[in-house]
């Protein structure tokens, strides 16, 4: 089996091949990337007879296509998502590829589902078009899909994150700021509702080294798409934070005050994106400052009835972002690979992912989830 990672030589990249070349299946990693410097590589992939380095551009969609027509499976890595996933899922299907990307920007999701050249001629194709396969959305839709199963009806989903500034580099920075700005989508009492990014803010108490954070709505595809598979659930709420807390706190002044404008103005003769240059100097503000652990965090609550009796559902989960955000890419592309995953098209974790193959896999792999079980119901007399 041979795979393509777009973003390849990223953090995220780097930590779904680093689990692809320890599987026998796997003959061959690409790491497909615009910068293909060899001293972005780590060693223990540099020293792989497996992994090869090609220079790609997500914005050249003919070499795309040729590119992913000499594999068997693309997983795309490179955010900011909402600038690349529909462009090289587009790309997949024309290669008639199976497609996974760890998509955590909401905008991409309604495009990919609609969009008849990606949906319809993947169905046609015979392939699936797998979207937020990552940590989050990713892992914490597999465990919301594990609780539901488990449930008569499923009521209410929450769910939070919770990353730390020393785990974020290159686009990630990009999505974390943007996912604060504008009206973003939560699923509030049976519908999809747009609120104001960045509000809505709640205490949640997370593992070790983690603890307590604050954290706000933010825009991720899963208020989109769990509704899609879970029938009857009246929320769907994901909030996070990043971490420590001055970083949020900077965030939101920038947000209100208008740092994160994307409204072009003119300065002594330059037009300039408040967005753009915000963007440019958060690579710098960190520098000198605390910036937390070397770890994040999800929290899943799922809330729903069984047997008559209310029922709530906690797992959570912390570690690394790139091996906890590669480690689902993976997993799934070999779980399509076996055959486990049948859904052709366009589709989320919570649609075509096995959540007992999966978690089995994860946790195989090192992974560690707390969970708890609530039952309450009301005594009649």
């Amino acid at each position: 089996m041979k795979a393509l990672v777009i973003g390849g030589t990223g953090g995220m990249g780097q930590g779904v091949a680093r689990d692809l070349i320890k599987q026998e299946q796997i003959t061959n990693v690409t790491l497909g990337d615009i910068n293909i410097d060899p001293g972005r590589v780590q060693d223990k992939l540099k020293a792989s007879p497996k992994v090869a380095l090609k220079k790609i551009d997500v914005n050249d969609h003919p070499g795309m296509v040729s590119a992913i027509k000499e594999v068997d499976v693309v997983i795309n890595t490179a955010g900011p998502f909402y600038k690349t996933a529909v462009a090289v899922a587009r790309a997949a299907v024309e290669a008639k590829v199976n497609y996974i990307d760890i998509c955590d920007d909401y905008e991409a999701v309604p495009v990919l589902f609609s969009e008849a050249a990606i949906d319809q001629a993947a169905k046609e194709a015979g392939i699936t078009v797998l979207t937020g396969m990552g940590s989050d959305p990713g892992t914490n839709n597999v465990l919301v899909k594990w609780y539901a199963n488990q449930l008569d009806r499923v009521d209410e989903i929450h769910l939070f994150w919770v990353v730390s500034i020393a785990e974020l580099a290159g686009a990630a920075w990009d999505h974390s700021l943007h996912m604060v700005t504008g009206k973003i989508p939560q699923y509030l009492d049976g519908k999809l509702e747009y609120v104001d990014g960045g509000t809505g803010e709640e205490i949640a108490t997370f593992l070790e080294p983690l603890g307590t954070c604050q954290v706000r709505y933010v825009g991720h595809p899963q208020p989109i798409t769990i509704p899609r598979y879970i029938e009857g659930v009246k929320k769907v709420v994901i909030k996070g934070a990043l971490i420590p807390g001055w970083v949020d706190a900077l965030i939101q002044e920038q947000n209100d005050t208008g740092f994160l404008s994307t409204e072009v103005l003119e300065v002594k003769g330059t037009r300039v994106v408040p967005y753009d240059l915000t963007l440019k100097l958060w690579e710098t503000i960190p520098k000198g400052r605390d910036n937390g652990p070397n770890s994040s965090g999800l929290k899943v609550i799922v809330k729903g009835e069984r047997n008559g009796k209310r029922v709530t559902y906690t797992a959570d989960m912390a570690g690394r972002m790139a091996p906890g955000t590669g480690l689902p890419a993976s997993i799934a592309a070999l779980m399509m690979a076996a055959g486990d995953v049948t859904v052709k098209g366009v589709v989320a974790p919570e649609g075509c992912i096995d959540p007992e193959k999966f978690l089995a896999a994860l946790i195989l792999r090192g992974a560690r989830i707390h969970q708890t079980e609530t039952i309450s119901s009301l005594l009649k007399v």
